[in-house]
């Protein structure tokens, strides 16, 4: 026979009450709570789950190839890296000021540059903001595509709607005048209302 009490808590979506709201009544007894004390659990149980369920999607959304971390970076090469700068970076002022900023990040290949803007996604995702990762040759391939077919503006808007988009490896192979005209179409839509992180060798 089904559970009244676990077909409602399954209609409100509420799975970790669902999942937990037998084991935790009987610490009521165990603890002392009180009803409140047992609600209260119960409904910060629920907002942690939310919460981690919220930044997973917001890290696949990102699409990173791998995950990086500020953690794991290594700064002992090339020693002239200003790390306070970069650290500074991750305080989001860029993204969560009045004016929003783009960030470059300009080296030669191997210094990490794609390290730390994905370290970088990862952190806003964590903090809440929507990010998308991708490569400027990828967004020129999709865009061009997309072009050909009538489906520019959907496209677009795909670029356009994360609260931080990172663009790695612009620069590292030629881009024709059709794809730098597709590529400044973002950038310009962008400007001064949604931060970009740009990662190039030039």
């Amino acid at each position: 026979m089904t559970d009244p009490l676990d077909s409602h808590l399954e209609s409100l979506h509420l799975p970790y009450t669902r999942q937990h709201y037998t084991a935790l009544s009987k610490v009521v007894g165990e603890r002392s709570w009180s009803c409140i004390d047992y609600l209260e659990n119960l409904i910060q149980g629920e907002i942690e789950e939310r919460n981690t369920r919220s930044i997973q999607r917001r890290i696949a959304a990102a699409r990173f190839p791998v995950i990086k971390s500020l953690e794991n970076f290594q700064w002992s090469w090339p020693k002239t890296i200003d790390r306070e700068k970069v650290q500074s970076l991750f305080r989001f002022g860029f993204l969560t000021g009045e004016l929003p900023s783009n960030i470059i990040l300009v080296g030669n290949v191997g210094l990490g540059k794609t390290h730390l803007s994905i370290a970088l996604g990862h952190t806003a995702c964590l903090r809440g903001h929507s990010v998308l990762f991708t490569t400027a040759v990828d967004i020129i391939n999709t865009l061009a595509a997309a072009q050909s077919s009538g489906r520019l503006k959907q496209e677009l808007a795909r670029y356009l709607k994360p609260a931080l988009l990172i663009i790695d490896e612009l620069g590292y192979l030629p881009i024709d005048k059709q794809g730098a005209d597709l590529l400044f179409q973002i950038i310009s839509q962008r400007y001064e209302r949604a931060p970009i992180v740009i990662t190039t060798n030039r």
